[in-house]
Protein backbone atom coordinates (compact mmCIF):
# COMPACT_ATOMS: atom_id res chain seq x y z
CA UNK A 1 0.00 0.00 0.00
CA UNK A 2 1.32 3.44 -0.88
CA UNK A 3 2.06 5.61 2.13
CA UNK A 4 1.98 9.37 2.42
CA UNK A 5 4.93 11.32 3.77
CA UNK A 6 4.81 14.74 5.40
CA UNK A 7 5.77 16.49 2.17
CA UNK A 8 2.71 14.98 0.51
CA UNK A 9 0.46 16.17 3.32
CA UNK A 10 1.75 19.66 3.99
CA UNK A 11 1.08 22.63 1.76
CA UNK A 12 1.82 26.33 1.95
CA UNK A 13 -1.51 26.73 3.73
CA UNK A 14 -0.45 24.24 6.42
CA UNK A 15 -2.94 21.51 5.54
CA UNK A 16 -1.63 18.98 8.05
CA UNK A 17 -2.69 20.20 11.48
CA UNK A 18 -1.56 18.57 14.69
CA UNK A 19 -4.54 18.64 16.99
CA UNK A 20 -4.77 19.15 20.72
CA UNK A 21 -3.22 22.58 21.28
CA UNK A 22 -4.35 26.15 21.55
CA UNK A 23 -7.70 25.82 23.34
CA UNK A 24 -7.89 28.37 26.13
CA UNK A 25 -10.52 26.80 28.38
CA UNK A 26 -12.88 23.85 28.58
CA UNK A 27 -16.63 23.95 29.06
CA UNK A 28 -18.19 22.01 31.91
CA UNK A 29 -19.51 19.12 29.80
CA UNK A 30 -19.35 15.66 31.33
CA UNK A 31 -20.31 12.35 29.72
CA UNK A 32 -23.84 11.18 30.39
CA UNK A 33 -22.85 8.04 32.27
CA UNK A 34 -25.59 6.22 34.15
CA UNK A 35 -25.06 5.40 37.85
CA UNK A 36 -25.11 1.71 36.96
CA UNK A 37 -22.35 2.15 34.38
CA UNK A 38 -20.30 4.21 36.83
CA UNK A 39 -20.68 1.51 39.47
CA UNK A 40 -19.67 -1.20 37.01
CA UNK A 41 -16.63 0.85 35.97
CA UNK A 42 -15.52 1.26 39.58
CA UNK A 43 -16.05 -2.43 40.32
CA UNK A 44 -13.90 -3.30 37.29
CA UNK A 45 -11.19 -0.94 38.56
CA UNK A 46 -11.35 -2.49 42.03
CA UNK A 47 -10.91 -5.92 40.44
CA UNK A 48 -8.10 -4.57 38.21
CA UNK A 49 -10.08 -5.44 35.09
CA UNK A 50 -10.16 -3.27 31.92
CA UNK A 51 -13.39 -1.74 30.69
CA UNK A 52 -14.77 -3.59 27.65
CA UNK A 53 -17.90 -3.80 25.59
CA UNK A 54 -19.89 -6.98 25.28
CA UNK A 55 -18.71 -8.83 22.19
CA UNK A 56 -21.64 -9.48 19.85
CA UNK A 57 -21.73 -11.88 16.96
CA UNK A 58 -21.18 -10.03 13.69
CA UNK A 59 -20.72 -6.72 15.49
CA UNK A 60 -17.63 -5.94 13.43
CA UNK A 61 -19.44 -6.65 10.20
CA UNK A 62 -22.50 -4.39 10.39
CA UNK A 63 -23.28 -0.94 11.71
CA UNK A 64 -24.42 -1.10 15.34
CA UNK A 65 -27.89 0.21 16.19
CA UNK A 66 -26.22 2.64 18.59
CA UNK A 67 -22.80 3.40 20.03
CA UNK A 68 -24.39 4.39 23.35
CA UNK A 69 -23.61 1.13 25.16
CA UNK A 70 -19.99 1.27 24.02
CA UNK A 71 -19.67 4.91 25.15
CA UNK A 72 -21.18 4.05 28.56
CA UNK A 73 -18.75 1.19 28.95
CA UNK A 74 -15.44 2.89 28.10
CA UNK A 75 -16.02 6.61 28.81
CA UNK A 76 -15.01 6.38 32.50
CA UNK A 77 -11.42 5.74 31.38
CA UNK A 78 -11.23 8.78 29.05
CA UNK A 79 -9.85 12.00 30.56
CA UNK A 80 -9.46 15.68 29.72
CA UNK A 81 -5.97 17.11 30.09
CA UNK A 82 -5.25 20.74 30.90
CA UNK A 83 -1.68 21.99 30.75
CA UNK A 84 -0.23 25.34 31.63
CA UNK A 85 3.12 27.01 31.16
CA UNK A 86 4.59 30.46 31.75
CA UNK A 87 5.14 32.26 28.43
CA UNK A 88 7.49 35.21 28.25
CA UNK A 89 5.93 38.32 26.69
CA UNK A 90 7.82 40.57 24.28
CA UNK A 91 8.66 44.11 25.26
CA UNK A 92 6.39 46.89 24.06
CA UNK A 93 6.76 47.76 20.43
CA UNK A 94 7.61 44.17 19.43
CA UNK A 95 5.13 41.93 17.74
CA UNK A 96 2.66 44.73 16.84
CA UNK A 97 1.60 45.60 13.30
CA UNK A 98 4.17 47.56 11.32
CA UNK A 99 3.17 50.47 9.05
CA UNK A 100 5.17 53.05 7.06
CA UNK A 101 5.82 56.36 8.77
CA UNK A 102 2.78 58.64 8.35
CA UNK A 103 0.47 55.85 7.33
CA UNK A 104 -3.22 56.49 8.17
CA UNK A 105 -3.36 52.97 9.57
CA UNK A 106 -0.86 54.01 12.23
CA UNK A 107 -3.26 56.70 13.47
CA UNK A 108 -6.18 54.30 13.37
CA UNK A 109 -4.45 51.63 15.45
CA UNK A 110 -3.09 54.23 17.88
CA UNK A 111 -6.60 55.63 18.41
CA UNK A 112 -7.87 52.18 19.33
CA UNK A 113 -5.01 51.60 21.77
CA UNK A 114 -3.29 48.73 19.95
CA UNK A 115 -0.10 47.76 21.90
CA UNK A 116 3.14 48.62 20.22
CA UNK A 117 1.87 51.78 18.50
CA UNK A 118 3.83 55.00 18.96
CA UNK A 119 3.00 57.20 21.95
CA UNK A 120 1.17 54.40 23.75
CA UNK A 121 1.58 54.21 27.54
CA UNK A 122 4.30 51.81 28.56
CA UNK A 123 5.69 51.52 25.06
CA UNK A 124 9.13 49.97 25.10
CA UNK A 125 8.80 48.82 28.71
CA UNK A 126 8.91 45.20 29.85
CA UNK A 127 5.70 43.17 29.90
CA UNK A 128 5.07 40.59 32.60
CA UNK A 129 5.20 36.89 31.67
CA UNK A 130 1.78 35.26 31.34
CA UNK A 131 0.51 31.76 31.97
CA UNK A 132 -0.79 29.97 28.85
CA UNK A 133 -3.21 27.05 28.97
CA UNK A 134 -3.80 24.25 26.48
CA UNK A 135 -6.16 21.31 26.37
CA UNK A 136 -5.99 17.74 25.13
CA UNK A 137 -7.30 14.27 25.80
CA UNK A 138 -5.99 11.00 27.16
CA UNK A 139 -7.01 7.65 28.58
CA UNK A 140 -6.21 5.57 31.65
CA UNK A 141 -4.44 2.26 30.99
CA UNK A 142 -4.08 0.91 34.55
CA UNK A 143 -5.98 1.07 37.81
CA UNK A 144 -2.96 2.61 39.57
CA UNK A 145 -3.11 5.76 37.44
CA UNK A 146 -0.99 5.51 34.28
CA UNK A 147 -2.40 7.71 31.50
CA UNK A 148 -1.50 7.86 27.79
CA UNK A 149 -1.67 11.01 25.68
CA UNK A 150 0.25 12.76 22.90
CA UNK A 151 3.65 14.27 23.60
CA UNK A 152 2.63 17.52 21.91
CA UNK A 153 -0.26 17.88 24.37
CA UNK A 154 2.06 18.16 27.40
CA UNK A 155 5.31 19.34 25.81
CA UNK A 156 6.72 22.38 27.59
CA UNK A 157 4.07 22.32 30.34
CA UNK A 158 5.02 22.95 33.95
CA UNK A 159 1.59 21.95 35.32
CA UNK A 160 -0.62 19.11 34.11
CA UNK A 161 -4.13 18.54 35.43
CA UNK A 162 -6.27 15.51 34.67
CA UNK A 163 -10.07 15.77 34.75
CA UNK A 164 -11.93 12.45 35.05
CA UNK A 165 -15.46 11.60 33.92
CA UNK A 166 -16.67 12.08 37.52
CA UNK A 167 -15.46 15.68 37.49
CA UNK A 168 -12.60 14.94 39.88
CA UNK A 169 -9.26 16.53 39.01
CA UNK A 170 -5.78 15.29 39.87
CA UNK A 171 -2.29 16.61 39.19
CA UNK A 172 -0.18 14.45 36.87
CA UNK A 173 3.54 13.89 36.54
CA UNK A 174 5.33 12.96 33.31
CA UNK A 175 6.74 9.44 33.42
CA UNK A 176 8.35 9.61 29.97
CA UNK A 177 7.87 10.88 26.43
CA UNK A 178 8.73 9.77 22.92
CA UNK A 179 8.64 12.62 20.37
CA UNK A 180 9.32 10.15 17.55
CA UNK A 181 5.86 8.61 17.94
CA UNK A 182 4.30 11.62 19.74
CA UNK A 183 3.48 9.50 22.79
CA UNK A 184 3.60 10.59 26.43
CA UNK A 185 2.98 8.56 29.59
CA UNK A 186 1.61 10.35 32.67
CA UNK A 187 0.94 9.20 36.24
CA UNK A 188 -1.60 10.35 38.83
CA UNK A 189 -1.97 9.29 42.45
CA UNK A 190 -5.51 8.31 43.37
CA UNK A 191 -6.98 7.04 46.64
CA UNK A 192 -9.19 4.63 44.69
CA UNK A 193 -8.42 2.31 41.77
CA UNK A 194 -9.19 4.04 38.46
CA UNK A 195 -11.32 2.57 35.64
CA UNK A 196 -9.05 1.80 32.68
CA UNK A 197 -9.07 0.39 29.16
CA UNK A 198 -6.60 -1.84 27.35
CA UNK A 199 -4.90 -1.81 23.97
CA UNK A 200 -6.24 -3.95 21.15
CA UNK A 201 -4.32 -5.37 18.20
CA UNK A 202 -4.23 -2.62 15.57
CA UNK A 203 -3.07 -5.16 12.98
CA UNK A 204 -6.54 -6.70 13.20
CA UNK A 205 -8.20 -3.40 12.27
CA UNK A 206 -9.46 -3.60 8.71
CA UNK A 207 -10.36 -0.83 6.32
CA UNK A 208 -14.11 -0.39 6.76
CA UNK A 209 -14.26 -1.43 10.43
CA UNK A 210 -16.29 0.81 12.74
CA UNK A 211 -14.35 2.91 15.27
CA UNK A 212 -15.28 5.38 18.01
CA UNK A 213 -13.22 8.45 18.96
CA UNK A 214 -13.62 9.97 22.43
CA UNK A 215 -12.04 13.16 23.67
CA UNK A 216 -12.27 16.87 24.38
CA UNK A 217 -12.61 18.63 21.00
CA UNK A 218 -12.27 22.41 20.92
CA UNK A 219 -12.49 22.57 24.70
CA UNK A 220 -16.15 21.51 24.67
CA UNK A 221 -15.64 18.73 27.19
CA UNK A 222 -16.37 15.06 26.69
CA UNK A 223 -17.47 14.21 23.15
CA UNK A 224 -17.90 11.07 21.04
CA UNK A 225 -17.66 10.67 17.27
CA UNK A 226 -17.88 7.57 15.14
CA UNK A 227 -16.53 6.54 11.76
CA UNK A 228 -14.64 3.80 10.02
CA UNK A 229 -11.01 2.89 9.45
CA UNK A 230 -10.39 4.62 6.12
CA UNK A 231 -6.84 3.37 5.53
CA UNK A 232 -3.99 1.61 7.29
CA UNK A 233 -0.22 2.03 7.53
CA UNK A 234 -0.25 5.74 6.80
CA UNK A 235 3.09 7.50 7.14
CA UNK A 236 3.24 11.22 7.92
CA UNK A 237 6.77 12.31 8.80
CA UNK A 238 8.25 10.10 11.49
CA UNK A 239 10.59 7.14 11.15
CA UNK A 240 8.28 4.89 13.13
CA UNK A 241 4.94 6.16 11.81
CA UNK A 242 2.11 3.66 11.48
CA UNK A 243 -1.18 5.54 11.47
CA UNK A 244 -4.74 4.37 11.08
CA UNK A 245 -6.67 6.88 8.98
CA UNK A 246 -10.26 7.46 10.03
CA UNK A 247 -13.21 9.66 9.10
CA UNK A 248 -14.41 9.83 12.72
CA UNK A 249 -14.52 13.55 13.55
CA UNK A 250 -11.25 14.62 15.23
CA UNK A 251 -10.60 18.26 16.08
CA UNK A 252 -8.24 20.36 18.15
CA UNK A 253 -8.42 19.05 21.70
CA UNK A 254 -8.95 15.43 20.58
CA UNK A 255 -5.18 14.88 20.56
CA UNK A 256 -4.15 12.03 22.80
CA UNK A 257 -7.65 10.58 22.99
CA UNK A 258 -8.41 6.93 22.24
CA UNK A 259 -9.81 5.38 19.08
CA UNK A 260 -11.86 2.33 20.08
CA UNK A 261 -13.01 -0.70 18.14
CA UNK A 262 -16.47 -2.14 18.83
CA UNK A 263 -15.06 -4.36 21.56
CA UNK A 264 -13.94 -1.33 23.57
CA UNK A 265 -10.25 -1.89 22.87
CA UNK A 266 -7.95 1.02 22.01
CA UNK A 267 -6.67 0.52 18.46
CA UNK A 268 -5.23 4.01 18.00
CA UNK A 269 -4.28 7.29 19.68
CA UNK A 270 -5.77 10.31 17.90
CA UNK A 271 -2.84 12.47 16.85
CA UNK A 272 -3.33 14.58 13.71
CA UNK A 273 -5.77 15.70 11.04
CA UNK A 274 -5.47 16.81 7.44
CA UNK A 275 -7.38 20.06 7.05
CA UNK A 276 -7.24 23.40 5.19
CA UNK A 277 -8.91 25.26 8.06
CA UNK A 278 -7.90 23.49 11.28
CA UNK A 279 -11.22 21.63 11.59
CA UNK A 280 -12.22 18.08 10.75
CA UNK A 281 -12.86 17.29 7.10
CA UNK A 282 -12.97 13.54 7.66
CA UNK A 283 -9.26 12.77 7.36
CA UNK A 284 -7.82 12.02 10.78
CA UNK A 285 -4.83 9.96 11.87
CA UNK A 286 -4.43 7.77 14.95
CA UNK A 287 -1.09 6.22 15.85
CA UNK A 288 -1.60 2.44 15.74
CA UNK A 289 -1.97 0.82 19.17
CA UNK A 290 0.72 -1.78 18.46
CA UNK A 291 3.26 1.03 18.12
CA UNK A 292 1.94 2.95 21.12
CA UNK A 293 1.75 -0.05 23.46
CA UNK A 294 5.37 -0.97 22.74
CA UNK A 295 6.50 2.59 23.47
CA UNK A 296 4.36 2.78 26.60
CA UNK A 297 5.85 -0.46 27.95
CA UNK A 298 9.35 1.00 27.62
CA UNK A 299 8.38 4.36 29.12
CA UNK A 300 6.71 2.59 32.00
CA UNK A 301 9.74 0.40 32.70
CA UNK A 302 12.63 2.75 31.92
CA UNK A 303 11.13 6.25 31.66
CA UNK A 304 12.55 6.40 28.12
CA UNK A 305 12.59 4.41 24.89
CA UNK A 306 15.27 1.80 24.23
CA UNK A 307 15.11 0.91 20.54
CA UNK A 308 17.33 -1.53 18.75
CA UNK A 309 20.02 -0.21 16.38
CA UNK A 310 21.50 -2.16 13.48
CA UNK A 311 24.02 0.45 12.33
CA UNK A 312 23.53 0.56 8.55
CA UNK A 313 22.33 2.97 5.88
CA UNK A 314 19.72 1.42 3.63
CA UNK A 315 17.50 2.07 0.64
CA UNK A 316 14.64 0.25 -1.06
CA UNK A 317 15.36 -2.27 -3.80
CA UNK A 318 13.99 -1.04 -7.14
CA UNK A 319 13.09 -3.34 -10.07
CA UNK A 320 16.21 -2.41 -12.05
CA UNK A 321 18.40 -2.92 -9.00
CA UNK A 322 16.83 -6.35 -8.46
CA UNK A 323 17.56 -7.21 -12.09
CA UNK A 324 21.15 -6.00 -11.82
CA UNK A 325 21.66 -8.13 -8.71
CA UNK A 326 19.87 -11.15 -10.12
CA UNK A 327 17.28 -11.15 -7.31
CA UNK A 328 14.13 -13.19 -7.81
CA UNK A 329 11.89 -10.62 -6.06
CA UNK A 330 11.96 -6.84 -5.71
CA UNK A 331 11.96 -6.75 -1.91
CA UNK A 332 14.39 -6.30 0.91
CA UNK A 333 16.60 -3.42 2.03
CA UNK A 334 19.81 -2.59 0.18
CA UNK A 335 22.71 -1.72 2.49
CA UNK A 336 24.44 1.39 1.15
CA UNK A 337 26.93 1.94 3.95
CA UNK A 338 28.13 0.15 7.09
CA UNK A 339 29.78 2.54 9.57
CA UNK A 340 31.30 1.29 12.80
CA UNK A 341 28.58 -0.48 14.74
CA UNK A 342 26.75 -3.79 15.30
CA UNK A 343 26.27 -4.66 11.62
CA UNK A 344 29.93 -4.03 10.75
CA UNK A 345 31.04 -6.12 13.71
CA UNK A 346 28.88 -8.98 12.41
CA UNK A 347 30.42 -8.83 8.92
CA UNK A 348 27.71 -6.98 7.00
CA UNK A 349 28.95 -4.91 4.09
CA UNK A 350 27.72 -2.38 1.57
CA UNK A 351 25.85 -4.03 -1.28
CA UNK A 352 24.21 -6.66 0.92
CA UNK A 353 20.44 -6.93 0.56
CA UNK A 354 18.74 -7.65 3.89
CA UNK A 355 15.95 -10.11 3.10
CA UNK A 356 15.12 -11.51 6.54
CA UNK A 357 15.29 -10.07 10.05
CA UNK A 358 14.68 -12.13 13.19
CA UNK A 359 12.97 -14.89 11.24
CA UNK A 360 10.57 -12.72 9.22
CA UNK A 361 10.92 -11.52 5.61
CA UNK A 362 11.88 -7.89 5.02
CA UNK A 363 9.63 -6.17 2.49
CA UNK A 364 11.23 -2.71 2.38
CA UNK A 365 13.30 -0.22 4.38
CA UNK A 366 10.35 1.10 6.36
CA UNK A 367 9.36 -2.30 7.69
CA UNK A 368 12.99 -3.08 8.56
CA UNK A 369 13.46 0.18 10.50
CA UNK A 370 10.34 -0.46 12.56
CA UNK A 371 11.22 -4.06 13.32
CA UNK A 372 14.79 -3.22 14.31
CA UNK A 373 13.46 -0.49 16.60
CA UNK A 374 11.07 -2.95 18.24
CA UNK A 375 13.85 -5.50 18.84
CA UNK A 376 15.57 -5.38 22.25
CA UNK A 377 18.95 -3.68 22.35
CA UNK A 378 21.91 -5.77 23.46
CA UNK A 379 20.52 -9.08 22.24
CA UNK A 380 21.67 -11.08 19.18
CA UNK A 381 19.36 -11.48 16.20
CA UNK A 382 19.76 -13.44 12.96
CA UNK A 383 19.87 -11.29 9.82
CA UNK A 384 19.84 -12.91 6.36
CA UNK A 385 21.57 -10.95 3.59
CA UNK A 386 21.64 -11.74 -0.12
CA UNK A 387 24.99 -11.54 -1.88
CA UNK A 388 26.12 -12.41 -5.38
CA UNK A 389 27.14 -15.87 -4.23
CA UNK A 390 23.90 -16.50 -2.35
CA UNK A 391 22.27 -15.83 1.03
CA UNK A 392 24.36 -15.45 4.18
CA UNK A 393 23.06 -15.49 7.77
CA UNK A 394 24.73 -13.07 10.17
CA UNK A 395 24.25 -12.91 13.94
CA UNK A 396 24.06 -9.24 14.91
CA UNK A 397 24.01 -8.02 18.51
CA UNK A 398 21.89 -4.90 18.27
CA UNK A 399 23.00 -1.63 19.80
CA UNK A 400 20.73 1.05 21.23
CA UNK A 401 19.50 3.72 18.82
CA UNK A 402 19.16 6.48 21.40
CA UNK A 403 22.83 6.07 22.27
CA UNK A 404 23.95 5.96 18.65
CA UNK A 405 21.87 8.87 17.31
CA UNK A 406 24.01 11.83 16.39
CA UNK A 407 27.22 9.83 16.56
CA UNK A 408 27.09 8.09 13.20
CA UNK A 409 29.96 8.90 10.93
CA UNK A 410 29.56 8.88 7.19
CA UNK A 411 32.44 6.80 5.99
CA UNK A 412 33.90 7.90 2.72
CA UNK A 413 35.15 5.32 0.32
CA UNK A 414 35.90 7.48 -2.66
CA UNK A 415 39.09 7.81 -4.58
CA UNK A 416 40.94 7.45 -7.84
CA UNK A 417 44.09 8.06 -9.82
CA UNK A 418 45.05 9.82 -13.01
CA UNK A 419 43.52 12.92 -14.57
CA UNK A 420 42.08 11.18 -17.64
CA UNK A 421 38.43 11.96 -18.46
CA UNK A 422 36.06 9.78 -20.48
CA UNK A 423 32.36 9.73 -21.42
CA UNK A 424 30.63 6.59 -20.14
CA UNK A 425 26.89 5.90 -19.86
CA UNK A 426 26.06 9.57 -20.44
CA UNK A 427 28.55 10.79 -17.85
CA UNK A 428 31.90 12.52 -18.22
CA UNK A 429 34.08 10.81 -15.61
CA UNK A 430 37.57 11.29 -14.23
CA UNK A 431 39.47 9.42 -11.55
CA UNK A 432 39.56 11.09 -8.15
CA UNK A 433 42.94 12.62 -7.35
CA UNK A 434 44.33 13.55 -3.92
CA UNK A 435 43.89 17.23 -4.75
CA UNK A 436 40.26 16.73 -5.79
CA UNK A 437 39.62 14.68 -2.66
CA UNK A 438 41.02 17.48 -0.50
CA UNK A 439 38.82 20.07 -2.23
CA UNK A 440 35.78 17.87 -1.68
CA UNK A 441 36.62 17.27 1.97
CA UNK A 442 37.45 13.59 1.42
CA UNK A 443 40.39 11.56 2.75
CA UNK A 444 43.54 11.92 0.68
CA UNK A 445 43.58 8.17 -0.03
CA UNK A 446 39.95 8.13 -1.22
CA UNK A 447 39.32 6.30 -4.50
CA UNK A 448 36.57 6.51 -7.09
CA UNK A 449 35.33 8.28 -10.21
CA UNK A 450 34.08 11.87 -10.15
CA UNK A 451 31.20 12.91 -12.42
CA UNK A 452 32.43 16.06 -14.16
CA UNK A 453 29.54 16.53 -16.57
CA UNK A 454 26.34 14.66 -17.33
CA UNK A 455 24.06 14.46 -20.35
CA UNK A 456 20.70 15.85 -19.14
CA UNK A 457 18.88 13.38 -21.40
CA UNK A 458 20.81 10.34 -20.15
CA UNK A 459 19.50 7.61 -17.88
CA UNK A 460 22.10 8.66 -15.32
CA UNK A 461 20.58 12.15 -15.12
CA UNK A 462 17.10 10.64 -14.90
CA UNK A 463 18.30 8.56 -11.94
CA UNK A 464 19.31 11.76 -10.15
CA UNK A 465 23.09 11.70 -10.66
CA UNK A 466 24.80 15.07 -10.93
CA UNK A 467 28.26 16.61 -11.39
CA UNK A 468 30.30 16.26 -8.21
CA UNK A 469 28.92 12.82 -7.36
CA UNK A 470 31.56 10.15 -6.79
CA UNK A 471 31.14 6.57 -8.02
CA UNK A 472 32.99 4.27 -5.60
CA UNK A 473 31.65 0.84 -6.57
CA UNK A 474 30.25 -0.86 -9.65
CA UNK A 475 28.89 -4.38 -9.67
CA UNK A 476 29.56 -4.42 -5.91
CA UNK A 477 33.31 -4.08 -6.50
CA UNK A 478 35.47 -1.00 -5.82
CA UNK A 479 36.38 1.18 -8.82
CA UNK A 480 39.52 3.31 -8.76
CA UNK A 481 39.86 4.01 -12.47
CA UNK A 482 37.85 4.31 -15.65
CA UNK A 483 39.28 0.95 -16.70
CA UNK A 484 37.72 -0.61 -13.59
CA UNK A 485 34.30 0.76 -14.52
CA UNK A 486 34.58 -0.41 -18.12
CA UNK A 487 35.51 -3.88 -16.86
CA UNK A 488 32.42 -3.99 -14.63
CA UNK A 489 30.22 -2.88 -17.56
CA UNK A 490 31.66 -5.65 -19.77
CA UNK A 491 31.09 -8.23 -17.04
CA UNK A 492 27.45 -7.17 -16.68
CA UNK A 493 26.87 -7.41 -20.41
CA UNK A 494 28.54 -10.82 -20.61
CA UNK A 495 26.30 -12.04 -17.78
CA UNK A 496 23.23 -10.88 -19.72
CA UNK A 497 22.44 -8.07 -17.31
CA UNK A 498 20.53 -5.05 -18.52
CA UNK A 499 21.76 -2.83 -15.68
CA UNK A 500 24.85 -2.25 -13.59
CA UNK A 501 24.55 -1.42 -9.90
CA UNK A 502 26.81 1.48 -8.89
CA UNK A 503 27.41 3.01 -5.46
CA UNK A 504 27.37 6.81 -5.60
CA UNK A 505 28.35 9.18 -2.81
CA UNK A 506 27.17 12.76 -2.53
CA UNK A 507 28.48 14.82 0.39
CA UNK A 508 29.54 11.55 1.99
CA UNK A 509 26.07 10.00 1.80
CA UNK A 510 25.94 6.71 -0.16
CA UNK A 511 23.21 5.61 -2.57
CA UNK A 512 22.92 2.67 -4.95
CA UNK A 513 21.74 3.35 -8.50
CA UNK A 514 21.12 0.85 -11.29
CA UNK A 515 22.33 2.21 -14.64
CA UNK A 516 21.33 0.52 -17.91
CA UNK A 517 24.36 -0.81 -19.79
CA UNK A 518 22.65 -1.90 -23.01
CA UNK A 519 24.65 -3.80 -25.61
CA UNK A 520 28.34 -3.27 -26.34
Amino acid sequence: MKTFSARHLLTASALAVTVGLGIAAAQDAQPDISPEASQQAQEAANNNEPLKAERQAGSSQVMPDSFADLVQQVAPAVVNITTSAVVAQPTGGEGGPMFPEGSPFSDLFRDFGIPGMPNQPGQGGPRMPQRSNALGSGFVISSDGFIVTNNHVIEGADEIEIEFYSGETLAAEVVGTDPNTDVALLKVESDEPLPFVEFGNSDDARVGDWVLALGNPLGQGFSASSGIVSARNRELSGTYDDYLQTDAAINRGNSGGPLFNLQGEVVGVNTAILSPNGGSIGIGFSMASNVVSSVVDQLREFGETRRGWLGVKIQDVTPDMAEALGLAVESGAMVTDVPDGPAKDAGMRAGDVITNFAGSPVEDTRSLVRRVAEAPAGEPVDVVVQRQDGPVTLSVTLGRRETAEGTGNATAGQGGNGPAQQDILGMSLSALTAEMAQDMGLPNDAKGLVIQEIDPESEAAEKGLAPGDVITEAGQQPVASIADLNARIDEAREAGRKSLLVLVRRDGEPRFVALPVGES
